[in-house]
């Protein structure tokens, strides 16, 4: 394998040829850029790694920098580049599923703490040397997956997750006592918000489900390829993607391990609408009129509402996506106080009754109609 062709990939892109001018210590780029280059893929990321400080390397290249103090990191964003360097490092494990503890080293004693040994390979920037721990090689061409020692899934249960991940994506077999540490690990010891991140990951995924994956058995995931092909194809414009594949996937996981996993306030939102989609489902199938249809979905997550038409009424959740909900008055409550309405609850109530009739084709005119509805009196 040429490690020519990783300096050659750097210089050939106009974000990253910058790189090739870094002066300092040891500097090398390692892990995914270097693995997909060797086995003439594209690569995803750039990843360098600094045998020393990593701050006076980063800020030759300006930009935005982001530090991660505790694992001798940083994340640099300049123009169209975005590039994480990290100080070679050595990492101890205080229990399992801990964060390490990290001490600096050498780029050789780097190399073997991290997770797959395909990801472990590494080109100097300066010298152009190929650095690849024992196997690694080996396995990169028979594209197999091996972790480095048989703690690795115990010291980082995540390394579960990731192996579904690059299976998938990087269509390599498992080694098999690769396989059979990860069958017996455990995720028990890792925190929730760990393995929400790693969950996100997987999501962003072509096949996030295939990402996932043999997981169920580590986690409450549920794997409805249907489920999640339906709500995809009503995914509107403004929705989000990979909410719609999170929400659908944890859609019958307890509130308790929900409650683990750190979730953002709208993510939560949007999960637990998807957790009632049967329901909504049932209850918008019985709809008959838009307006009814707005009482049923009003207020929902359009990534909640695209889980409830795959679960059911298709048709009636497209036109709600596409058309209804858009629906809106063209006078507001200051037109009806100065037609002499009192503030109160009233105001509303006549404001919600004329959006009914619009949604249900019983105006016509426009403005005026529409004044002249919420100015009347009756239901």
């Amino acid at each position: 394998m040429e490690a020519r062709s990783v300096i050659d990939a750097l210089a050939a892109r106009p974000d990253s040829a910058a790189l090739l001018d870094l002066t300092g210590p040891r500097i090398a780029v390692v892990g995914g850029f270097v693995r997909d280059v060797l086995r003439g893929a594209t690569p995803r990321e750039i990843d360098l790694v600094v045998e020393g400080d990593v701050l006076p390397v980063a800020e030759q290249l300006g930009g935005e920098i982001a530090l991660h103090t505790p694992f001798l990191a940083v994340h640099v964003v300049c123009d169209s580049l975005s590039v994480e360097l990290t100080q070679a490092r050595r990492e101890h494990y205080e229990r399992p599923g801990a964060l390490p503890t990290v001490a600096p080293a050498t780029l050789e004693e780097d190399l073997p703490r991290r997770d797959f040994t395909v990801n472990a390979l590494a080109v100097e920037l300066g010298s152009g040397t190929l650095l690849a721990p024992a196997g690694a090689l080996d396995d990169l061409e028979q594209r197999r997956l091996r972790v480095f020692h048989e703690h690795s899934f115990i010291d980082d249960p995540t390394r579960v997750m990731r192996l579904a991940r690059y299976r998938v994506r990087l269509g390599f077999e498992v080694e098999t006592v690769t396989a059979g540490l990860a069958e017996a690990a455990s995720l028990d010891t890792v925190s929730g918000a760990r393995i929400a991140a790693e969950l996100r990951l997987a999501l962003a995924e072509p096949d996030p489900l295939a990402a996932l994956d043999g997981l169920q058995r580590k986690l409450p995931l549920s794997l409805d390829r249907e489920l999640v092909s339906g709500a995809l194809a009503l995914r509107p414009a403004d929705g989000d993607r990979a909410l719609i594949v999170l929400a659908a996937v944890l859609r019958e996981a307890p509130p308790a391990f929900l409650d683990t996993l750190e979730l953002t306030v709208h993510e939560r939102t949007v999960i637990d609408a998807a957790q009632r989609a049967d329901q909504l489902a049932a209850e918008t199938a019985r709809t008959g009129s838009a307006s009814e249809l707005r009482q049923v979905l009003r207020g929902l997550p359009t990534e909640a509402i695209a889980i409830v038409g795959a679960c059911g009424p298709h048709d009636a959740v497209r036109r709600w996506l596409a058309e209804l909900r858009h629906v809106r008055l063209e006078i507001d409550g200051g037109d009806l106080i100065a037609a002499g309405v009192a503030e109160g609850p009233d105001l509303g109530a006549r404001l919600e009754r004329t959006l009914r009739r619009k949604l249900d084709g019983e105006l016509r005119g426009g403005r005026d109609a529409e004044l002249q509805s919420a100015l009347g009196s009756g239901p």
